[in-house]
């Protein structure tokens, strides 16, 4: 597949966009199931993840079990181009936030773990871990200015890809998980 960013992008938002409820919680479960199983879980102590939005991949489930496993977790919440990681303990305290995507209501704690998993969305991945993201910039951003934070991303089999186009600013993740 040779597009350029800007048509992958569409391509896999339509490809998201027909999937069944039944087929984002089948997936999310098994994929739920490989993250809490993974190493990198394992060792984290605190987990900077995200709240799904759309088709995403359902993250709920893990970021609950890894409260319950005793790790702290924290969740983005933007300010204007800048992306922080709220500490949150009540799963239930996010409201929709930029570009409609859940986030922490309360301007809570700043989390500052410098090697915390980071749990990476995107539209599209990679076998070699790059990453094709919203357009937003805000993870890459992230990551250039904390680069030393473990990286895994979840996705769908069909937003696994043999390449996607890549520019010097991108940073790969450091494992793709997928279903």
């Amino acid at each position: 597949m040779n597009m350029d960013k800007k048509a992958l992008r569409a391509h896999i938002r339509q490809i998201k966009l027909a999937l069944s409820q039944e087929t984002i919680c089948s997936v999310s479960k098994n994929l739920t199931e490989q993250f809490l199983a993974h190493p990198l879980y394992r060792q984290a102590k605190t987990i900077y993840g995200y709240l799904p939005y759309n088709q995403e991949i359902r993250t709920w489930g893990l970021l609950e079990q890894a409260l319950k496993d005793g790790k702290q977790v924290a969740v983005p919440k933007v300010y204007g181009e800048e992306m922080r990681f709220i500490l949150l303990d009540d799963l239930n305290k996010v409201a929709p936030g930029y570009a409609g995507i859940p986030e922490p209501v309360e301007d809570g704690r700043v989390a500052d773990d410098p090697t915390a998993l980071v749990l990476m969305p995107g539209l599209a991945f990679d076998r070699e871990g790059h990453r094709m993201g919203y357009g937003g910039g805000f993870y890459d951003r992230f990551l250039a200015e904390h680069p030393n934070h473990p990286t895994i991303a979840l996705c769908y089999e069909f937003q696994l890809l043999e390449h996607i186009p890549t520019e010097e600013f991108d940073i790969p993740v450091d494992c793709v998980l997928w279903a």
